[in-house]
């Protein structure tokens, strides 16, 4: 199937990924640009599964504090090049891990750094750990400026644009007035 090059720069600008893989996923899906965003979405997932081992050592450290100065956050996002940390991309990344950590609240990074605590106070709740986990867990969060996908998506999409490994590797949210915590 001939892909037509105008449905190729669509693609391209909706998702960033390399032009020989938005072909061939407009190929593989017939032309469905739907299924071809899934196919690309599957193939960065991929990407980023396989760049796992890679030492990050280069990276931002980037701030947001909210219009009003009550509420600020720090997070810290490493990536493997001085290169890719240059990036719009990258940087726009790094501007919203900050962002989402203000608003959201996220309690930890992922699933496995929930502690037993946290998961008894769920249940006293009456929630799941799963529903807790998407509250309380940055990657498993929805992304506020995008609420079809979780953090973590994002950042798999980022990975597969880059063709680095990226990870966030800490964050801390500052409220005025509130007590630090131990």
């Amino acid at each position: 199937m001939s892909v037509p090059i105008d449905a190729i720069k669509i693609l391209r600008e909706k998702t960033g990924a390399p032009l020989g893989s938005i072909r061939s996923a407009l190929e593989s899906a017939k032309g469905d640009e739907a299924k071809a965003i899934e196919l690309l979405k599957q193939k960065g997932f991929e990407a980023a599964l396989k760049r796992q081992d890679r030492a990050t050592s280069k990276g931002r450290v980037e701030a947001y504090v909210h219009h009003d100065g009550r509420v600020g956050a720090l997070a810290e996002v490493a990536c493997e090049t001085d290169f890719v940390s240059r990036t719009p991309e990258f940087q726009q990344f790094c501007r919203d891990v900050a962002m989402q950590v203000a608003s959201q609240q996220p309690l930890c990074l992922s699933k496995d750094q929930l502690s037993s605590t946290h998961l008894d106070d769920a249940k006293q709740a009456g929630k799941t750990a799963e529903q807790f986990a998407k509250e309380a867990c940055l990657l498993e969060q929805s992304f506020i400026k995008d609420a079809s996908q979780t953090v973590s998506q994002y950042l798999t999409s980022l990975i597969g644009k880059t063709g680095e490994h990226i990870v966030i590797r800490r964050f801390v949210r500052f409220t005025l007035g509130e007590e630090p915590t131990a």
